[in-house]
């Protein structure tokens, strides 16, 4: 993958720590007058574990997995300037007064936040929550799990919260921030101001400083710790840069788009599919159809809703896997694009099909629950997956131009879903626009241009950076069935 830089670049290299909920990778960029080139320089899985009666995440093993892909950086590509670093949202790790991490974080995907969200909306007004923050109600938004953690064991040990990917990059560096994009969706941040909500923290009964300092993407965090630069063979001059730390706010950045008039929908996982806009919606309206406003880069919005993901398909895949021999993924992604037109589809963002298990089981409950019948072969639930999928992302694309007046002309399909054919052709038809597939790794590449831009060698303008990235891309096209 390559996009054009400005002259002078010289062959400087950045990395980009990107870790998603099932897999992560550091990533080398390399920029010269060629472009800006991309190479994984280390894979690892991920994934939430029970330990305690709760889904924790090793966040331990991934910062070793984060120093053995930093190794691998320095031995590869000797000088990188800068390291950046984005997870998922709204989870975190709870540090005591000597700033040791007081337990492995609970993952978003635990049930322990069911039996607080009632107390948090007699705390605070659901309308009010929307009106100050503009997310949508997930159960599993951090202020919820800080509610539930309130009432658990370790609060009265609690000194400070750091979101994920600012942990990782405070034992990095041993400074301790909060990247701007991320910290907007935990639900305590004001989405007209953009500065910690006072009056949740504290309606909350959450301390006023639990959270460190915020920053914004493409400020310089500081330099590495004298022992991780000695551990991973990085110069000591290398800096930790502070990027969209919430992966969709780096894929956003890395959105290919030629104007603003574009929707995106970030692939993984999760689907993350929306708009960018200058400003948030905050209108009873937006709140009553469930959008969030979240940060981007540049003091963007996000305007976008959580559907599900890929998730679906994964968790499926690995259900199978223990039943038997492991299925091939390719193979039946052929069955159920051969299958006909006019399956049966199902909610995707049904709560059942949040938690890991027997995720076929709870899909031909979802299926059943819309009126249609349960699909009676391995191939038919993931056509019954990829339809339904598609007509989350036309149905939420459509409401989201309705709502914020903003016109989207095509769509733009970034991350692992970018690569899924069938997927991009049910979204173009059921959109009735143009979608343009790829790059897989857009958060990457978002990444790594906002460290690029932070060194002056990519444009300042966001709208200009993303043509210069588009220059360097092969994107697949998919029009509307009979357009």
């Amino acid at each position: 993958m390559t996009a054009p830089a400005r002259p002078g670049a010289d062959g400087a290299v950045f990395g980009a720590v990107d870790i998603g909920a099932s897999s992560g990778r550091v990533v080398a960029g390399v920029l010269d007058d060629d472009g800006l080139h991309l190479e994984v320089v280390h894979r690892f899985a991920n994934g939430a574990v029970e330990v305690d009666g709760h889904l924790r995440w090793d966040l331990t093993g991934l910062f070793a997995e984060v120093l053995t892909g930093l190794t691998a950086l320095a031995a590869r590509h000797p000088g990188v300037r800068s390291v950046g670093i984005d997870t998922w949202a709204v989870d975190y790790g709870l540090l005591g007064s000597d700033g040791a991490l007081l337990a492995e974080p609970v993952a978003y995907r635990d049930g322990r936040t069911a039996s607080v969200v009632d107390l948090v909306h007699r705390r605070v007004d659901p309308a009010r929550l929307y009106a100050v923050t503009g997310l949508q109600f997930l159960p599993f938004n951090t202020l919820y799990q800080l509610s539930a953690e309130r009432e658990g064991p370790l609060w009265p040990r609690v000194a400070q919260a750091l979101l994920l990917p600012d942990l990782l990059a405070c034992w990095l560096t041993g400074e301790r921030r909060t990247e701007a994009t991320n910290a907007s969706t935990t639900g305590l941040l004001d989405a007209t101001t953009r500065t910690w909500s006072t009056e949740l923290l504290e309606a909350l009964g959450l301390p006023l400083d639990l959270f460190p300092p915020l920053i914004q993407p493409g400020e310089t965090l500081g330099p590495l710790l004298p022992d991780v630069a000695r551990r991973t063979g990085l110069d000591p001059t290398t800096t930790v840069v502070a990027v969209g730390s919430h992966d969709t706010a780096s894929a956003v950045v890395g959105v290919p788009a030629e104007d603003r008039a574009f929707a995106y929908v970030s692939s993984g996982t999760w689907s993350l599919v929306g708009l960018e806009l200058d400003a948030p919606v905050l209108t009873p309206q937006s709140r009553a159809a469930n959008f969030t406003n979240e940060g981007g880069v540049d003091g963007r919005t996000r305007y976008l809703r959580n559907e599900g993901g890929l998730w679906l398909l994964q968790e499926s895949l690995r259900h199978w896997a223990e039943e038997g021999p492991a299925p091939d993924q390719d193979a039946l992604l052929a069955a159920a694009a051969a299958l006909p037109a006019g399956g049966p589809v199902f909610d995707v963002d049904a709560p059942d099909l949040i938690a890991p298990g027997d995720m076929p089981r709870r899909i031909a409950r979802a299926v059943q629950a819309a009126g249609g019948t349960a699909p009676p072969t391995r191939a038919a639930l993931v056509r019954a997956v990829l339809d339904s999928l598609a007509v989350a992302y036309a149905r939420t694309t459509a409401e989201a131009e309705a709502l914020s007046g903003q016109r989207a002309a095509v769509v733009h399909l970034v991350g692992g879903g970018s690569r899924n054919a069938l997927l991009c052709q049910l979204t173009a038809d059921l959109s009735g626009r143009t979608v343009l597939s790829g790059p897989v790794e857009a958060t990457a590449l978002g990444n790594l241009a906002v460290q690029a831009r932070a060194a002056g060698l990519l444009p300042a303008d966001l709208g200009a950076l993303r043509r210069t990235l588009r220059a360097g891309l092969a994107l697949e096209t998919y029009v509307p069935s009979g357009s």
